[in-house]
């Protein structure tokens, strides 16, 4: 199945940490989020990756390169973000039969992802208590029947959750009009093709659309629960690991550190004496804990330092950053 992979737009919600880079490049345990939304769709089955990339595309384009874990990649460049429909447009010419469209920044689940594949065309949907902010499927004998894109009265609670399986006939479709908002919308080729096919909905158990920077940190909290327990680093004897803690080679912590997992600790990061890391942290590499400092539930990104006598908590530090000993700050 080829799969097009939308990393195109400028991530302004999450400014300033997008200022730099783009959205689906930063990091969630350890990994860009664009890798976390590939690697589902490659153990999925995914044949080919086509990305369409655009604001800092360069950056997307190096880390991908010609192939990802063993599958071809492709990057293709969308020049001006006109829409998602749009977006895959650029890549038609790449595509030569049914295809998949993932958003870069959305995480799934593989065994969604593989249902999505198996029952093509199909589209994944999420049940959520609001539904005004989403696309609103309507479903009927185990079809979708009509998507609606953010309805004053929503005619159900079950959302479009922006991954699709489409037939080959939906690459003559992606030229469509623009939508109130000046944008190509991909849900206008999704309502042509939910007129003309049956289309499965799958239902996702858990999903989430990483775009604003409390995202990041749930983000990080869904895949930092997922590793397992490895210590490859320099960790002093009187240093406590609590649980699920990755420590890679590299990395310090240094004596009386109390670090709880989930928590990944990246090559180069020192955490000091006295320091308390505390569940579903991120310190990504080169970064520096201070003596008896304390950090929970946060991403701190590389090259930055939180000094000695220090408290940062529920918050995302960008790359680069000294905060002054004795910081006190959370929901940052």
């Amino acid at each position: 199945m080829q799969t097009v992979i939308l990393a195109a737009g400028r991530g302004t919600r999450m400014r300033p940490l997008t200022d730099t880079r783009p959205k689906p490049m930063l990091p969630v345990a350890g990994k860009p989020l664009i890798a976390h939304t590939a690697g589902v769709a490659v153990d999925a089955g995914a044949s080919e990756l086509i990305v369409v990339v655009g604001y800092e595309g360069e950056t997307v384009r190096e880390f991908f390169g010609d192939s990802y874990r063993g599958v071809p990649a492709t990057t293709v460049r969308q020049a001006t973000q006109q829409g998602t429909a749009d977006a895959v447009r650029t890549a038609r010419d790449h595509l030569d039969g049914a295809f998949a469209v993932l958003n870069g920044d959305n995480l799934y689940t593989e065994g969604a992802m593989q249902q999505l594949f198996e029952n093509a065309p199909s589209m994944a949907s999420i049940t959520v208590d609001d539904p005004s902010n989403y696309g609103v499927l309507s479903l009927g004998d185990g079809r979708v029947t009509d998507i609606v894109e953010k309805p004053a009265e929503p005619p159900s609670n079950v959302a479009n959750a922006g991954a699709y399986v489409f037939p080959p006939d939906a690459q003559e479709w992606l030229s469509v009009e623009a939508s109130e908002r000046g944008e190509h919308e991909l849900t206008d080729v999704a309502a042509r093709v939910i007129e003309a096919f049956d289309v499965a909905p799958v239902e996702l158990d858990r999903w989430l659309d990483v775009g604003r920077p409390w995202e990041l940190l749930a983000a990080n909290e869904w895949k930092l629960a997922e590793l397992d327990r490895h210590v490859a680093g320099d960790v002093a004897e009187d240093a406590h690991l609590r649980g699920s803690v990755v420590v890679e080679e590299g990395a310090t912590v240094e004596p009386g550190a109390v670090v709880e997992g989930p928590a990944l600790i990246r090559s180069g990061a020192h955490v000091g004496p006295n320091a308390y890391v505390r569940g579903h942290t991120l310190l990504a590499e080169r970064t520096e804990v201070g003596h008896s400092v304390e950090i929970k539930n946060s991403v701190i990104m590389s090259d930055t330092a939180v000094p000695h006598l220090s408290y940062v908590g529920d918050s995302v530090l960008g790359r680069d950053v000294n905060l002054g000993a004795g910081t006190v700050v959370g929901n940052l």
